[in-house]
């Protein structure tokens, strides 16, 4: 067989497809490829964050039911402004089962804190110290939120072990309470 220009042409056009659809083909869509590959890998890492983010989402809806019914128990905590002389009346059953002379209480003006009242009562009262240590302890049990933000402890020169205690002692309450018991 013999070669001539009909035949070298020929044989330079059948090397120049491959090479000429490389060039104009498949370089092409090799660059939309790799484009497409960074596409998808930037919406993964987007797809990751949201899922992080709704996952936190979910935890904090979860976190913020917590919340809500932890303040549901401790506003159950909170008498009205009806129930703070039986709270009064309760906090003198524990001073005389504690063996404790009540000897003044008196009703200071309320003071509001945040949402709801404060009713501070000063109090004065007498009797062993180790009774009156008692009837701090049942005190910390009542079921209701009161603080002692003062307290003064005089030793009695007269006798040995017997305490007279000035105290303030705070009782919350919600002042527009219109359920419950009262």
């Amino acid at each position: 067989m013999r070669f001539g220009i009909r035949e070298v042409i020929f044989l330079l056009v059948l090397l120049a497809v491959p090479v000429a659809s490389f060039w104009f083909v498949f370089r092409p869509q090799n660059d939309e490829i790799n484009q497409a590959r960074k596409e998808i890998s930037h919406k993964e890492q987007v797809l990751e964050s949201l899922e992080k983010a709704t996952a936190q989402t979910s935890d904090l809806a979860l976190r913020n039911q917590e919340v809500a019914e932890q303040i549901e128990r401790i506003e159950a905590r909170l008498p009205s402004d009806k129930e703070v002389d039986v709270i009064l009346e309760q906090v003198a059953d524990i001073a005389r089962s504690n063996s404790l002379t009540l000897k003044q209480v008196r009703s200071e003006k309320r003071v509001p804190a945040t949402a709801y009242m404060e009713q501070p009562l000063s109090m004065a009262i007498s009797g062993q110290f180790e009774r009156f240590y008692a009837f701090l302890l049942d005190l910390e049990q009542l079921d209701r939120i009161t603080r002692l933000p003062n307290m003064r402890i005089i030793r009695s020169k007269k006798e040995d072990g017997v305490i007279e205690v000035e105290m303030t002692l705070s009782i919350y309450f919600e002042s527009g309470y219109t359920g419950g018991a009262s």
